[in-house]
């Protein structure tokens, strides 16, 4: 037993200093940031360029970034493997150029780069483009000058026309011409927003950019519309009308140039992988230049792709949720329903924010349970009766997530989060549990889930602990020591010296 002991304390101990020691040089030695705040809000953008060769010499092109409105490009990286690979600088920008003679399988090209935006400064006031009227049938000519008419006698400048304009084709019920200017165009509604302003005198371009969500993946270029009212350049969202720079948006090319441009290839499309951290810009811009001298010590998930950074961003919270199971169950005492069924909710909740899932999960298990108890006078086997319960919960999701929709309530729609299997196997455990303990020790089991889960959604959810756990991941051997010491533990529980208070009041 000694021997036992003695062991599980060293390798314990050996974990938690180890973690804590990397933690340390890291923070010491290469300047990563302890505690958010102390550095500005970088993002790191994968780009991935996919296409299918159609035969013949193959030539990519991608319109490379200029920082504009106050953003900095801190470090880029392209990834080139088996293609001649150049930069080409002129007058409109810098451009990536990928080309290779002969392909023969479908393609992913890569370009990652990490920035950050010091100042929100506005774009420069650059003189306005000649107008170019675009060519029109004789109907759409007379539908565009009549549309056009009628917003000039309802507008008092070019400000209100346009936003008028905007409006007008996000409406319901629009104007005659209007939908049939929208429905003889092929192209999509900010070209035909961009052919009524041409005719109407008013200069007009794309402002294509990225709107930055962390940990968001596959996401597409967005347009906005940016017109000229006479003295100012003036940006409007042309799906909804709101003017000015959305926040958080990443400028990518002002103006109607492509971003992408494949010769050689079919099928092409541009995805983007965003993850925010908290690093320095010196710190960002030396992890990769310093890997090679510490790389036994200086391991980083930075160096996975960006999509998997997003994952890995929440797969490491899970270890701080299962020390609060540990710590919950061994030594305070609280029942729950399943080990780590709390930490999937917990999960769930950080997708959903606290109340609505909170809401959510009671309404579906509450249903659920109610099924449930139907489905035991069929006398079903386990397998088909808990089949029978996934289908149910699907079907409830479902519901759910459309009733919320029309409702007005798109918190809800993330209903999608919560782990089906999980769900549908609690309820389940919690029926068998009704059946064979009664409603109280299914109350005691499902509020003691509920409760660690909104205990473990509370660490997981504050800034220090996704600070910590993101930049400094070897602090989940720490964690793991901790546990490793907790699982030792057999002396009484918090609940236990509650529950014999009177015994030590008769001694």
């Amino acid at each position: 037993m000694k021997a036992s002991k003695y062991q599980m304390g060293l390798i314990a101990g050996s974990l938690f200093f180890f973690g804590i020691g990397l933690t340390l040089y890291k923070a010491i030695s290469l300047g990563f940031p302890l505690v958010p705040g102390e550095s500005r809000q970088v993002w790191t953008i994968e780009s991935k360029i996919n296409f299918k060769p159609s035969g013949g010499p193959v030539q990519v092109d991608l319109g490379l970034p200029k920082g504009l409105g106050g953003w900095v490009v801190l470090e880029e990286y392209f990834a080139s493997s088996g293609f001649g690979f150049t930069v080409i600088n002129s007058a409109k920008g810098r451009t990536a150029r990928w080309t290779r003679q002969n392909l023969d399988h479908s393609t992913t090209l890569y370009y990652k780069m990490q920035v950050y935006r010091p100042v929100d400064t506005p774009l420069e006031n650059i003189p306005p483009p000649e107008i170019k009227r675009p060519r029109l049938e004789k109907d759409q000519l007379a539908a565009t000058e009549r549309l056009i008419a009628l917003l000039r006698e309802r507008s008092s400048d070019d400000r209100s026309f346009v936003s008028l304009l905007v409006n007008e084709f996000n409406a319901e019920s629009r104007d005659m011409d209007a939908e049939f200017l929208l429905g003889s165009f092929e192209e999509p509604s900010l070209t035909v927003l961009q052919t009524v302003l041409a005719h109407a005198g008013i200069p007009a371009q794309r402002l294509r950019g990225i709107r930055l969500e962390d940990g968001r993946r596959r996401q597409t270029v967005s347009s906005l519309l940016e017109y000229h009212d006479g003295e100012d350049w003036v940006v409007i969202d042309p799906d909804n009308g709101q003017v000015g720079m959305p926040p958080n948006f990443f400028v990518w090319e002002r103006g109607n140039d492509t971003i992408l441009g494949v010769i050689g290839g079919r099928d092409s499309s541009l995805e983007f992988a965003l993850v925010s951290n908290s690093l320095p810009a010196k710190t960002v811009m030396g992890m990769e230049q310093r890997a090679e001298e510490f790389n036994l010590l200086d391991f980083s998930i930075y160096a996975l792709p960006v999509e998997q950074q997003g994952v890995f961003k929440v797969l490491l919270l899970i270890p701080v949720a299962a020390l609060v199971v540990v710590v919950m169950r061994l030594l305070v005492g609280i029942k729950t329903s399943g080990t780590f069924m709390p930490v999937l909710i917990a999960l769930a909740f950080l997708q959903t924010t606290l109340l609505p899932g909170l809401a959510l999960f009671l309404i579906l298990v509450s249903i659920g349970l109610y099924i449930r108890s139907w489905l035991s006078y069929m006398n079903l086997l386990l397998v088909s009766r808990i089949s029978a319960v996934i289908i149910v919960v699907i079907f409830m999701m479902a519901a759910t997530a459309i009733i919320s929709y029309k409702m007005g309530l798109d918190r809800a729609l993330t209903v999608t989060f919560f782990p089906t299997i999980i769900l549908a196997w609690t309820i389940e455990r919690m029926s068998i549990l009704w059946e064979e303990e009664g409603v109280h020790e299914v109350l005691v089991q499902g509020g003691g889930s509920l409760l660690v889960a909104v205990l473990s959604y509370l660490l997981m959810s504050n800034r220090l602990v996704e600070h910590l756990t993101f930049n400094f991941p070897e602090l989940i051997l720490s964690l793991l020591a901790i546990i490793l010491v907790l699982g030792r533990y057999t002396g009484y529980r918090l609940s236990e010296l509650y529950r014999f208070r009177d015994l030590d009041r008769q001694q």
